[in-house]
């Protein structure tokens, strides 16, 4: 099964450090946590309480509190309702945890039931973790890859503004 500390990684490699970009319709974001999709987060206390010292943002980055608060909610609202642990291929639970944080999870869970050709529900249940587990590797992953990519490219259709971050998606995607 897969483990969420190495997809963790691979996510803060996509996910940078603190970013507040008018252009992103999550508004300000810290390592992929955006404040309008997680106004509650505790991270974002912590975060306010640093804006008034003399190294901000960088002083961010070495912060324990933020660190757990981070790792505490992809955890459990993002690992957690992609049904990582069930996920066999660790790989594959790379992709779709990165992409879950990256889009959301019930986009990500619609994302891979379309390539899996499952019903879309926007939950990963039996049926979709089934599916997911049987998949042919390489396949699976080169068609899911085009389902986010197809995916990026609708956002940027209907939101001018965010053609400046699809050479990101692009990359993110294949990676």
């Amino acid at each position: 099964m897969a483990d969420i500390k190495t997809a963790l990684k691979i996510t803060f490699l996509h996910e940078g450090g603190y970013v507040f970009d008018p252009d992103d319709p999550g508004g300000e974001t810290f390592k992929g946590v955006a404040r309008k999709s997680n106004p509650n987060w505790i991270g974002w206390n912590y975060l306010d309480e640093m804006k008034s010292n003399s190294d901000f943002p960088e002083c961010l980055n070495d912060n324990r509190r933020l660190h757990d608060a981070i790792v505490d909610l992809y955890k459990s609202n993002y690992w957690d309702r992609v049904k990582g642990d069930s996920i066999e291929n660790q790989l594959i639970a790379n992709k779709v945890f990165d992409i879950a944080i990256n889009m959301g999870p019930g986009t990500a869970a619609k994302l891979l039931q379309l390539t899996l050709d499952v019903t879309i529900d926007g939950r990963i249940g039996n049926q979709t973790l089934n599916a997911l587990n049987a998949a042919n590797f390489e396949l699976f992953m080169s068609e899911f890859r085009l389902v986010i990519i197809s995916r990026y490219m609708a956002i940027c259709k209907n939101r001018y503004k965010s053609r400046k971050f699809l050479y990101g998606w692009i990359k993110r995607a294949l990676s």
